[in-house]
């Protein structure tokens, strides 16, 4: 494994690898691996001859009161965690490569991010969709893979490769979990010993969620309020968003009957925790199918979650 940090560097090593017909799959990161990031490794692995990580703490998308400082790091063994992978270049560029001036262009959905996370987090998301924007010019990856544990940030980076017609396939990767159901979070370490055990109520509104929906409830409003109570009965946790939202839109709903994707943003103590689930009604049909038609994207019609 070759690691850059030198944008022109990586640049003209790829140009290169790619006039000999080789492809490259681009893994982008924010670094402190787990079992989540390296799945979507091995994901690029099986479909690519050439498969970049990215890891780079992006500022961008970070408030001014949220955690870039204390953000977990750990270069060395995140190295070491790719080249044991397979990984063919890890591109770990520092702040001043990425950003050698301040920007003045930004990339941005707006529509999109200020929904949801982006709503107690303004400016998240077009810090998000301008440094992914940036990687795929740098890399210029014919496919790149994202967790669907952050489900917003991979339907505004697939609207975001739709409207400016960008050449990448984005893939979405199936969430890994904790033996308890918690989704694998770099920033899961934040977490002390009672704080972890409370965060499995996180993916138990997820389970309540599909049982109400399974047993009948249609109205996205009082499943909501259910939700938002039960998060309630755990002291240390805080509900900061708990939606229920059009799976392939996210625009609000009514009535559930189209898939939906109940989405969670959730404080234990000081740490946020994200997750999600894409949940149809029964007479729907198969919540499988919508995960893997819509939030893979495999039917090829941009943003189809």
């Amino acid at each position: 494994m070759r690691v850059f940090s030198n944008i022109e560097e990586l640049r003209h090593t790829l140009d290169a690898l790619k006039r000999q017909g080789r492809t490259v799959g681009l893994v982008p990161t924010m670094g402190y691996l787990h079992a989540g990031h390296m799945q979507l490794v091995t994901r690029a692995r099986a479909e690519n001859d050439i498969v970049v990580v990215s890891i780079f703490v992006n500022p961008l998308q970070f408030g001014p009161a949220e955690d870039l400082g204390k953000y977990p790091r750990d270069l060395e063994r995140d190295g070491a965690m790719l080249k044991q992978a397979g990984v063919n270049f890890l591109f770990a560029p520092g702040v001043e490569d990425m950003y050698p001036r301040p920007m003045e262009t930004v990339v941005d959905v707006p529509d999109l991010g200020r929904e949801l996370e982006g709503a107690v987090r303004p400016g998240h998301f077009a810090g998000v969709a301008t440094v992914v924007s940036k990687l795929f010019n740098i890399v210029q990856p014919q496919t790149a893979y994202f967790g669907e544990k952050d489900y917003q940030q991979v339907v505004i980076i697939k609207r975001m490769v739709e409207d400016l017609a960008v050449p990448v396939r984005v893939i979405a990767v199936p969430t890994v979990r904790d033996s308890d159901g918690l989704a694998l979070s770099s920033r899961n370490v934040y977490l002390s010993p009672d704080e972890r055990r409370a965060a499995v109520i996180v993916p138990q509104t997820l389970d309540e969620a599909e049982r109400l929906v399974s047993e009948g409830l249609t109205d996205a409003g009082e499943l909501e309020k259910k939700l938002t109570a039960f998060i309630g009965r755990q002291p240390l946790a805080k509900a900061e968003v708990v939606a229920v939202r059009d799976a392939s839109t996210l625009a609000p709903v009514a009535r559930i009957e189209d898939p939906i994707v109940v989405a969670l943003f959730i404080s234990i103590g000081t740490t946020r925790l994200l997750d999600n689930r894409v949940i149809r009604s029964q007479s729907a049909g198969d919540n499988n199918i919508v995960r893997n038609n819509r939030m893979t994207g495999q039917s090829g019609k941009g943003v189809t979650k």
